[in-house]
């Protein structure tokens, strides 16, 4: 995460990651605004650029080919990627209701979500058929069709509903496809059989009669059975009816009619046509509410009714970008005329393509060679991204000029670029305190005698009798634009200690540190934090009773931690009770260092990072428990020393050596690429220096693995040593709780006289 050099006065919120966006978002990384944050809320991380999927579909390109990595787009555009699902909107005070997470502020909102062919129309279509949008859910169940066709012996039965340019298109690329497969099996392609159904008398209802000639030719040559005017009136399982009667029996029913958009449109009162999609002018703003903007599929301009097809989602890009950036700036937008006539590029799923524009139309091999280098040309535009160089000059601090503010809202702006004081100075106002901490609500617990409501100087809780107090404490900086992911990541970070000396977490205080700003975006920015860290603390039982908020230059969270565990020193796991014999487990995949540190150099990929953080709020609290019922004689978790660096931590105090199996590592998806590509952590380097605790080091130094060992982690697992015969029992036990990486990764030897305790197996 990259601080920035200049207080947020202004928030652009994108819902969505469609083709609009994108653009958008590769603008304001190539020209920022002093001032302007952008936040991305979108369900997916990758973008499928819907040109190319047909070419996906029929085997021509890998995904990473046809999807828009939107983690790295965002890094590059420096704006917040929230990963969730907007639900709704609180125009009054302007705010993206979300499915999982608090509101989210706007100032400008635009929206580019794309839409869903209208299935709820049709009895049993929404259960029992797959819509190609969105795209992610039907990769899913494309991928589960290829796997099914290659196992299954005999006739597949595929049907798909909707005859515009996209059903044809999708039919024929998975009709290529699926007989490649086949013929590769060595097995019949005609056991494949393919269905058409439109409720027109023509398919390509919107394209000139000699584009639908050339399909038409192309699909009786395919043997695709073509059913005209033939409504789909109901599905059930495995079968479709339509409203002359006929039954259809099909093993995969995909749909592709007419998209509409999402269902919580209706509620916002803003005004939409008879799909659902929100009603635009001409400056792309929505006629109801001139701060809601929208693109793409889910936008109906009133002027000029459209098309739903990606050229004009791509179009409206440029446009989009300069109408926000105007109207954050308080002028005026400007009209965006589309143009009357587009060319298509069709394929028919093998590597040639039809052309139609118009009363035009042509096709040929050239034309889809045609076709692949506009799309390769566009996809080029957001995968080669370069990240701003080390040394770079920061960007120039808006004045209150740069945008449009209110008065009141200038003087905060001036107030956040002017020196700030230090000491008690630097703390964060009264009243902006109070207004974010008073939405939050901290478990109760009876032991709590004063805590985080009352407005006392510390807060007082009880020791029940029998029970020691366990304290940890642990802060770092953001390293992802997401304040509430963060503070659910910083939580489970602090509370992994507690877990790992077999106690149970009891109270927390809070340090944090915020950028300073406007003081409605430092009120939301640490209400977003310590919603995400309060879900975590409360989880865990444990109350928030105080803290201490600051201000600094970058956004910053710890937490001191007060557990409890029977005053009985045979009840506490420690680091010193490994015993020879003993086997070593790993409860978490690791790897976050390196991923973080590629992350901000634009080198990691989404998904990778997604699943890091998937990993990085999973609590340690069930893995502990675990363990010390499967007699656990050692245990700690993993963070900013790497695995190496914590074996030792436990190897030395226990008297006793180890061996660690490098090839049993579990690792995050990408962690090897991103050490490979000689991307490490800032911690790295310190954490070599422990390899003087490696035996054979020099052995295995260039095995692809090593350099993991020294990796730092935020969140990890949990490390511990099981006696040899129950270990078996407790990885299938810890995997059963949701720890699905947990492995044995080596084993604890008895004491030797030489110096270096661990030796590493490749």
């Amino acid at each position: 995460m990259q601080a920035p050099d200049q207080p947020i006065l202004r928030d652009i919120v994108l819902v969505g990651g469609g083709h609009s966006h994108v653009a958008v978002l590769k603008s304001f990384g190539m020209r920022p605004m002093p001032g302007v944050r952008l936040t991305v809320i979108c369900t997916d991380v990758h973008t499928p650029y819907s040109g190319m999927l047909p070419g996906y579909i029929a085997g021509h390109y890998d995904f990473d080919a046809v999807h828009i990595d939107l983690s790295r787009l965002a890094v590059f555009a420096g704006a917040r990627l929230y990963r969730d699902e907007a639900v709704g909107l609180d125009r009054i005070n302007r705010k993206v209701l979300c499915r999982n997470r608090p509101p989210v502020p706007y100032d400008l909102l635009s929206i580019n979500m794309g839409a869903t062919p209208q299935a709820h129309g049709v009895p049993g279509a929404a259960e029992h058929a797959v819509a190609v949008k969105p795209i992610a859910r039907f990769n899913d169940r494309w991928l589960a069709l290829l796997q099914r066709v290659q196992s299954h012996p005999g006739t597949t039965t595929v049907a798909v509903v909707g005859a515009g340019a996209g059903g044809v298109e999708l039919l024929l690329a998975m009709q290529y496809r699926l007989r490649k497969v086949l013929q590769s099996l060595g097995r019949n392609p005609d056991e494949l059989v393919f269905h058409l159904f439109t409720d027109r008398d023509v398919i390509l209802p919107t394209h000139n009669s000699g584009v639908r000639r050339r399909f038409d030719t192309v699909l009786s040559a395919r043997g695709v059975v073509v059913h005209r005017q033939a409504a789909v009136t109901q599905v059930t399982h495995g079968r479709l009816l339509t409203a002359s009667g006929a039954v259809v029996d099909a093993d995969e029913i995909v749909w592709v009619t007419r998209a509409g958009a999402a269902a919580w449109l209706q509620d916002t009162g803003l005004a939409l046509d008879a799909d659902g999609c929100i009603q635009v002018l001409d400056t792309l703003q929505s006629v109801s509410d001139p701060s809601i903007f929208a693109a793409g599929d889910v936008a109906c301009m009133v002027n000029h009714p459209l098309e739903k097809a990606g050229v004009f989602a791509v179009r409206q890009g440029p446009p989009l970008t300069e109408n926000l950036r105007l109207s954050v700036q308080g002028k005026a937008p400007k009209p965006y005329h589309p143009q009357r006539k587009w060319l298509a590029l069709i394929s028919t799923g093998d590597r040639y393509a039809i052309a139609s524009r118009g009363w035009l139309g042509f096709g040929g091999a050239w034309v889809w060679r045609w076709k692949d280098h506009i799309d390769q040309g566009f996809m080029r535009k957001f995968q080669v991204l370069a990240p701003m160089q080390a040394g770079a000059a920061p960007q120039q601090a808006p004045s209150p000029s740069t945008v449009a503010l209110t008065s009141e809202e200038s003087l905060q702006a001036i107030s956040a670029i002017a020196m700030r004081c230090g000491g008690c100075g630097a703390k964060v106002g009264a009243t902006v305190l109070s207004r974010a901490l008073g939405q939050l609500h901290p478990v109760d617990r009876d032991d709590v005698v004063v805590g985080l409501k009352d407005p006392d100087d510390a807060a007082v809780v009880r020791v029940p009798p029998g029970m020691a107090m366990v304290h940890s404490v642990d802060f770092f900086r953001a390293f992802i634009d997401d304040p509430y992911l963060f503070g659910k990541v910083a939580a489970n970070h602090t509370l992994g200690d507690i877990w790992a000396m077999g106690a149970q977490a009891q109270s927390a205080t809070a340090i944090a540190t915020v950028p300073p700003g406007l003081e409605s975006k430092v009120e939301d920015l640490l209400f977003q934090m310590m919603t995400g860290a309060l879900e975590v603390l409360n989880a865990a039982n444990c109350a928030l009773v105080g803290g201490h908020t600051g201000e600094g230059k970058e956004l910053a969270l710890g937490f001191a931690i007060n557990g409890l565990i029977a005053d009985d020193p045979a009840q506490i796991l420690r680091k010193n009770g490994m015993r020879p014999g003993d086997v070593l487990i790993l409860t978490k995949p690791i790897g976050t260092g390196t991923l973080f540190a590629a992350h901000a150099r634009l080198a990691a990929k989404g998904r990778w990072i997604d699943a890091a953080l998937q990993s990085m709020v999973v609590s340690n609290q069930q893995g502990a428990q675990c363990l010390r019922e499967h007699g656990a004689t050692a245990c700690t978790d993993l963070t900013g020393f790497g695995l190496l660096g914590h074996l030792v931590e436990m190897t030395r105090p226990s008297g006793v050596d180890a061996e660690l199996d490098l090839a049993a590592l579990p690792l995050l998806d990408g962690a090897q690429e991103c050490v490979a590509a000689g991307i490490v952590s800032s911690l790295q380097g310190a954490n070599v220096r422990l390899r003087r605790a490696l035996r054979n080091q020099e052995a295995m130094v260039s095995h692809p693995r090593y350099p993991l060992i020294f990796d730092p982690q935020t969140a990890g697992g949990l490390l511990a040593s099981v006696p040899a015969d129950r270990a078996e029992a407790c990885i299938a036990a810890l995997r059963q709780l949701g720890y699905p990486h947990t492995v044995a990764i080596g084993r604890v030897l008895a004491q030797t006289d030489a110096l270096e305790p661990i030796t590493l197996r490749g």
